[in-house]
């Protein structure tokens, strides 16, 4: 008959490396968090430098928090097709 390890069947073997699998599971979520936090924001520096190469006209709080809520809430290239489309029909 076969012998079994007596390692495969030590609980408190098994808890510690539950324990340890646990942590670095916690570990690859924090991760994972910080790395989508870095993404969402990842466009930020790029809109600022582009918008301290233009003149914007005054404009109250709640303006540009609608136009900062459409940047975070849809894909940047929609924003942009939309405001091309704005800039071919004129002044408005």
């Amino acid at each position: 008959m076969p012998r079994t390890s007596p390692r495969k069947n030590d609980l408190a073997a098994i808890q510690a490396r539950r324990a340890a699998l646990k942590a670095e599971l916690d570990d690859l979520d924090r991760q994972a968090k910080e790395a989508e936090e870095a993404a969402r924001d990842a466009g930020r520096s790029v809109l600022l430098a582009a918008l301290d190469r233009v003149k914007i006209a005054a404009m109250d709080k709640a303006d540009a928090r609608a136009i900062a809520k459409a940047i975070a809430a849809h894909d940047a290239s929609a924003i942009a097709l939309r405001l091309a489309e704005l800039e071919t029909e004129g002044p408005g």
